[in-house]
Order: C-alpha cells, then structure tokens, then sequence
C-alpha cells in the first residue's frame, strides 16, 4: 500500500491527506435540512448529514489528492449511526481510488491490539468465513505501550500488505510534556522514532519506503528535521498545516531529496474552506468547490517551498 500512495502523490504532484473530520458545525445548513426532514434532529440525521457532507467533498477533491484520513472520533460521537457514516465513507473514498487512513490512535496490548488490527485493517474470522470490518489502507497508533502494542499491528499489515503510522512527535502544544522528556540525554520522540526505522526494517515496498511510517507535527520543523535523519525509509504523516498554524515552508524538512518521504494532513482547512474569508465567495452552496480550491492552493504552497529549498 506505500507503494500505491506514492505513486499516487506522484500522479497528482501533490503530498496530501485531506481530513475528513466532519463537525455539524462545518457542515451548511442545506445539507442538515435535507438529512433532518427525512430523519428528524436524531443521531441517524446527524449520520446522514455527515455522509452527504462528505460525499460532496470527496467528489469534488478525488482526482486532485492522493489520500484521505477519517478521524474516528468524529464519528463515534454520534453513536452507532456516526460509525456507519465513517464505514460508508471509507467505502466510497476507496470506491474513488483514494488511499484511506484510518485515524484511529489505537494502542494496546495482547488479544486487543490483535481486535483492533484486524478490525480496522485486517480481516475477521466468522464461522468458516472471513470478512473486513473497516477495511482502511493505513491506520494510526499509538506506541505509548510499546511493541507489544505494536506488533499485531505490523502482523496484520504483512498479512494484507497496508501500513501505520505511528506517533512519534505529535502536533498539539502540550506534546513535549512527554515527547519532549530526555532519557539518557535524548529526547523520547528521538528513541520513538529509532522504534518506528526498527519495526519497519524488515517491511518496505518496491518504492524502497517502508510500511510503517510515523507522525511527526508540521508544527515542530526542527523535530521533524531529526526525525527525518532517523528515520530515512519511513514515511511521514505530517498533521499541523493549516488551522494549527503550519506552512509550507515549515514542511520542507520532512521531505527527502527525492521530494518523497512525507504527505501533509489539512482537515478543516479544506474540509470547511467555505467558512474561511478567503474562499467566502463560494458560499455554502458551493462548499465542495471551495474544498477543491483549497487543496490546490495547499498543493501550490507546498510546490513552491520545495522549490526553494
């Protein structure tokens, strides 16, 4: 599956990850209207309102970015009607050729990294039959338990050939509370990183990148700097540009010299441009395009500060 991401960033020059991270109150008022009047102000309407939202936003972005990465507490919040809009979205973006990250920042140990693993990536026994539950193409998970929690997941990517990202140094201010702790003069997100190059040694496509990647915060360049060393073959996911404060030109250090190894995440700077005064023009009715215009600026900022490196 790194392989098919690469190629398609390579596709359509551009290293992005749209979030699909939908909030109600991203979504315009038609589209509520709309779902509300078929199932009244319920968590099946908020579900519905959800995937129409994001349908729209998929149609209008898929042929233009390589992936998208569903954050699945977005969806959960709204019960079991919000987690089949989170299925019927994974389903519809792979319908769409698209590469799916699933956020989902899982991490524990035993029988239950094994359920979470095969829930989201891998498949489930039934009987004499098995199935996909999710089905995503990468997931993202915490290593805070270490490779206990680790290793089922990398077990079940061998087996269906997808990929992990795995948090190394995250994007959020307080991240350094832990990350940022020295242990044996080093910080931790350093010996994270060191984990994520290991457990990825010995699993890497024909593109010569690695399975298992890391998440490393476009807020932190000089980390992401580092890590980069550290890290040679894994790709990175890179969250923070955008809403968070990031640029392209803080980005630059995250890419290889073969402008390879990282894609950028941008949720609700894409996924509600329409509510941003840049793109007010749109308007609600044209919400999507206004989605459209900003991945390709995104994809623009980003070009030019590779550019000038």
């Amino acid at each position: 599956m790194i392989d098919k991401l690469i190629s398609k960033i390579k596709k359509t020059q551009a290293p992005i990850v749209v979030g699909l991270d939908p909030m109600l109150k991203f979504i315009p008022e038609q589209i509520q209207k709309k779902a509300f009047a078929e199932y009244g102000e319920t968590l099946q309407g908020a579900g519905e309102a959800i995937w129409q939202y994001n349908k729209e936003i998929v149609d209008a972005i898929y042929d233009i970015v390589p992936a998208v990465k569903p954050q699945i507490a977005m969806y959960e919040q709204f019960g079991l009607e919000g987690v089949k809009a989170f299925l019927r979205t994974v389903e519809y973006c792979k319908s769409k050729d698209l590469v799916v990250i699933g956020d989902i920042k899982r991490g524990d140990i035993g029988s239950t990294s094994e359920a979470y693993a095969v829930g989201h990536l891998g498949k489930v026994q039934v009987g004499g039959q098995k199935f996909y539950g999710f089905d995503e193409d990468f997931a993202t998970i915490n290593p805070y338990m270490g490779t206990d929690a680790v290793a089922p997941f990398v077990k079940v990517c061998k087996e269906e050939k997808k990929g992990l990202f795995i948090l190394t140094k995250t994007s959020n201010p307080s991240s350094g509370e832990f990350q940022d702790r020295l242990i044996e003069g080093r910080p931790l997100y350093e010996w994270v990183g060191e984990k994520v190059a290991q457990w990825g040694s010995d699993f890497v496509g024909e593109s010569g990148y690695s399975y298992v990647g890391a998440v490393v915060g476009a807020t932190y360049p000089e980390q992401g700097k580092i890590l980069r060393e550290i890290m040679p073959k894994s790709y990175i996911l890179v969250p923070g540009y955008g809403a968070q404060g990031a640029k392209g030109t803080d980005l630059v250090h995250f890419f290889n010299e073969d402008g390879l190894g990282a894609v950028v995440n941008s949720s609700r700077g894409i996924i509600a441009a329409w509510q941003q005064e840049k793109y007010k023009a749109f308007g609600p009715e044209r919400f999507a395009e206004a989605s459209r215009q900003a991945a390709l600026d995104m994809q623009a900022d980003i070009a030019q500060a590779l550019e000038s490196r």
